[in-house]
């Protein structure tokens, strides 16, 4: 059992809220919710000025706007975070070749694995160093905990938040544990706190007090000796360098119930189309084509059919959808749908005599639709004018004369935007018909303003220029070296085996 901290775990702070944040100088140090903002919505991250009022992540959106009905409420915009998230794990891969993303913002390190990290003050420095590499990269701010296992190292960046480093020392895990609610430990969620909540079991401590055989007859013989272990603080669980992808699907959840069995059968197209271009993008295919319906009454089906061999043929995967739908009864209302592919695989069976088919009429064969392209729901109802031009609040957008922006809000035809980007003080407000010829969406600006002497770029392994997320001032004791942590020379410079699991 590894004794010394050598493993990392990095929870970027409130991420995507920070981002907008960053990004938008009239809302620092305001309440900011990121989620879905229909009627169905949900928060996805919520700042840590709006948490002062409840709102969480999680939460029903209309619920956040009751207990904040003063924040700022955006759509999220994943493609910033993922960029922004890009950055953050190249800097982590900087430092070990075993690194372990949980999420777009959150990664666990084995620094021992690297070399840069052997001892307590070495994974301190590493530790105080990455932080302010992210927060030099990015702008953002992230929250790190140092221990001898990854239960310990995520419960250490709780304790941490917000934008702080916290180490547990090793012979203190014990009495640092004890305390903690139970739901505190990897795999004990609501259904299993309950259950020992009802035996009387509320904190770690009373876990380990408990006894193996106790916890064994009460949650099952593999989940009571994982519980034992864990509450005496062994964690064996090794950092995995790759996770390997299970399935990739999109979904979507309708602000009104779909009722319309034509619109329900283009709206399963259409994510079969979504699904197979994250396939590609993944550079992968698929033999299992999953459809999911959640009905109006919250009763949810899964429906699923097996082809002879992997594919990332969007007319394949469309036609699969298609009839598995033919079995649903979506008669009394359709809340959510879904379309996802399992069974993966990095090569795809040619369906060579569809192909010979194809080539025989003159025709191409069956391509990925573009992500602009009309949608057939308009071209099924005849329609020749051009939609109007949606705003979701938050994007950015960019006028003719006034330059950068960012939509506050839109409606009744239409929109308005604050002028001002991440390096500006507070932008004026100005609103303008949603057709507008001089205002058209813009892509995102970096959040920390690169100088003509910058052109080297960002530290090794944090790809191109930064393109994102939010920022909070320096806090106290980050001045550190901006030298990589090394083995003294005494030393030997090998790090540990690079070890994975499954």
């Amino acid at each position: 059992m590894r004794t010394t901290p050598t493993i990392l775990h990095l929870d970027m702070d409130a991420f995507f809220a920070s981002a907008e944040q960053a990004s938008k100088p009239s809302l620092r140090g305001k309440a900011v919710v990121v989620g879905g903002l229909g009627p169905r919505g949900v928060v996805a991250t919520a700042s840590y000025e709006a948490r002062v009022f409840g709102v969480n992540s999680a939460m029903p959106m209309a619920q956040a706007r009751r207990r904040a009905p003063n924040a700022a409420y955006l759509v999220p915009r994943f493609g910033l975070y993922r960029e922004v998230s890009e950055q953050v794990m190249g800097l982590l891969r900087a430092l070990s070749p075993l690194v372990e993303p949980l999420s777009l913002d959150e990664a666990f390190v084995d620094l021992e694995a690297g070399g840069t990290a052997w001892d307590e003050a070495s994974a301190r420095l590493t530790g105080a160093k990455l932080r302010a590499d992210i927060r030099a990269v990015t702008g953002l701010t992230g929250s790190v905990g140092l221990a001898a296992s990854k239960m310990l190292a995520k419960i250490a960046s709780e304790q941490a938040k917000p934008d702080g480093l916290v180490l547990i020392e090793p012979g203190t895990e014990r009495a640092l544990l004890g305390p903690l609610p139970v739901r505190t430990l990897p795999g004990v969620g609501p259904a299993t706190g309950d259950h020992l909540r009802r035996a009387g079991i509320t904190t770690v401590e009373e876990l380990a007090e408990a006894g193996e055989d106790e916890l064994v007859r009460l949650v099952g013989k593999a989940h009571g000796h994982a519980l034992f272990a864990m509450a005496l603080a062994h964690d064996e669980r090794p950092v995995v360098a790759e996770r390997e992808t299970k399935s990739v699907s999109v979904e979507d959840t309708y602000d009104v119930d779909i009722h319309e069995r034509v619109r329900v059968e283009l709206e399963v197209q259409r994510l079969a189309d979504r699904c197979v271009r994250r396939l590609r993008r993944a550079a992968l295919s698929g033999r299992t084509i999953v459809l999911k319906v959640r009905r109006y009454d919250f009763s949810t089906l899964t429906r699923s059919e097996t082809l002879r061999g992997p594919t990332d043929d969007p007319g394949v995967v469309r036609e699969a959808a298609a009839r598995l739908l033919e079995g649903v009864d979506t008669t009394g209302g359709v809340r959510l749908l879904g379309v996802g592919v399992t069974g993966l695989a990095d090569y795809t069976q040619e369906d060579l005599f569809a192909q010979a088919q194809a080539a025989a009429a003159g025709e191409p064969a069956a391509e990925e639709h573009a992500a602009d392209e009309p949608s057939e729901a308009a071209a099924a109802a005849g329609e020749t004018a051009p939609a109007e031009r949606r705003w979701p609040s938050g994007h950015d957008v960019r006028h003719a004369e006034f330059g950068h922006g960012w939509v506050q809000g839109s409606g009744l035809g239409r929109v308005t935007v604050r002028f001002e980007t991440p390096y500006s003080g507070p932008g004026r407000v100005r609103t303008f018909r949603t057709d507008d010829p001089q205002l058209e969406p813009a892509d995102p600006l970096p959040l920390v303003e690169r100088r003509p002497e910058d052109a080297g770029g960002p530290p090794a392994g944090t790809g191109p220029s930064v393109s994102a997320v939010g920022t909070h001032g320096s806090g106290p004791g980050d001045q550190v070296s901006s030298e990589p942590a090394s083995r003294p020379k005494s030393r030997s410079g090998g790090g540990g085996d690079a070890t994975s699991r499954p």
